[in-house]
């Protein structure tokens, strides 16, 4: 059986074209009868439910070959989703199909809407897809299934990396497009990701570089923040076990950090902030400064960081440690007289770039903050 009823996200032209290598050749709308599409519970995408008197509106992908359908498969099974046969109505009379649905039915909540779900996942959904159709051949649909939130967790950087942002006016008016790409590799994806280019790009003399290879970790954008109360001249930091310094062979891979946080698929990086806040440090944040945006480590890494002040109630301290179980945390928190901290600072004895960025720019803004306050 070569045709496909799709009834949900790949009903999205651009994502489906991603998955199946090309712009499908022929297609035409269909209905399921006896069935509805329901948003899933706690997800951005639908499910296919049976509904007695209702119909399921889709699309039918006619007559696909032998390399689309693989490509459909590999595409689905990464989620858990194997094909079925039904048969559904178009305005030719019913035809036979194949429609992929996952073995244990999710739970639903209410309806879906294709347009919704565009305006707000379709781009990130579509850097997801490149990724994931990548691998075909490559991984198994399985070991896609187990790094997907981090797939998905790189597109949303991704989408939010291409959003024009203000630059300091001498920086080089030439923008990526005049970059040539000439070879595109990922040799490691899991948990994070390495990819690998040969490229050309423009020289500040004019002309273009010889044919260079760079290399990056492909990490995720990032939501920093330091809780600080005005009130109190103090502010929180929390301490925990790094891997980056135990494997550059620190003694003491034990850090006081900002509180800090991956910005989740389709989540505002604000929106991390004051979640990491409550998660890792135990506090609600009142209002949120901005101190940076910013690479941290550009020649080698993708990783962008959004570092905040959060300004909090701190005359009632958290628990000494906490932190997610899940998430294998185990967080020790401190609240600290600012003055103690800046000296610190001062004498080098902060070792995480980002907090001593944090701490050098309240120090300028301690007395605004203050009297604001």
């Amino acid at each position: 059986m070569r045709d496909v009823f799709l009834y949900g996200t790949l009903r999205h032209a651009p994502l489906l074209a991603i998955v199946l290598g090309e712009t499908p050749p022929g297609q035409q709308a269909a209905r399921l009868s006896g069935h509805a599409v329901r948003a899933v519970a706690g997800a951005p995408y639908p499910a296919l439910v049976p509904a007695p008197g209702e119909s399921a509106e889709g699309i039918l992908l006619r007559d696909q070959g032998p390399r689309a359908l693989g490509r459909l498969c590999h595409y689905e099974a990464a989620f858990g989703y194997a094909a079925a046969p039904v048969t559904v109505e178009t305005d030719a009379g019913p035809k036979p199909a194949q429609v992929f649905l996952p073995d244990v039915p999710p739970e639903t909540d209410g309806p879906w809407s294709l347009g919704d779900w565009q305006a707000a996942w379709g781009r990130l959904s579509e850097e997801a897809a490149r990724e994931v159709m990548a691998h075909h051949g490559r991984l198994s649909p399985g070991a896609i299934g187990d790094i997907f939130g981090m797939i998905r967790s790189r597109a949303h950087s991704r989408v939010l990396g291409a959003t024009p942002r203000p630059r300091a006016p001498i920086v080089a008016s030439a923008d990526r497009g005049s970059v040539e790409l000439l070879a595109h590799r990922r040799p490691y994806a899991s948990y994070f990701a390495m990819e690998e280019q040969d490229l050309r790009f423009p020289l500040f003399g004019g002309g273009y570089s010889e044919a260079v290879t760079r290399a990056a970790l492909v990490a995720t954008d990032a939501a920093l923040v330091v809780p600080y109360d005005p009130r109190r001249d103090e502010v929180l930091l929390i301490e925990q076990f790094r891997p980056g310094p135990y494997l550059r062979g620190d003694p003491r891979p034990w850090c006081l950090e900002p509180v800090a946080g991956r910005v989740d698929p389709g989540e505002a990086p604000e929106t991390t902030a004051r979640r990491e806040a409550e998660e890792e440090a135990g506090v609600t944040l009142e209002r949120l400064e901005t101190i940076s945006r910013s690479y941290p480590s550009p020649g080698c890494s993708t990783e962008f960081f959004y570092i905040y002040l959060g300004l909090a109630d701190l005359s009632r301290p958290p628990a000494e440690t906490g932190g997610l179980e899940e998430e294998a945390e185990d967080i020790r928190r401190h609240v600290l007289p600012l003055e103690q901290v800046v000296e610190w600072a001062d004498a080098g004895l902060l070792d995480v770039g980002p907090l001593e960025l944090s701490v050098h720019w309240l120090a300028r803004h301690r007395d605004r903050l203050r009297t604001a306050g």
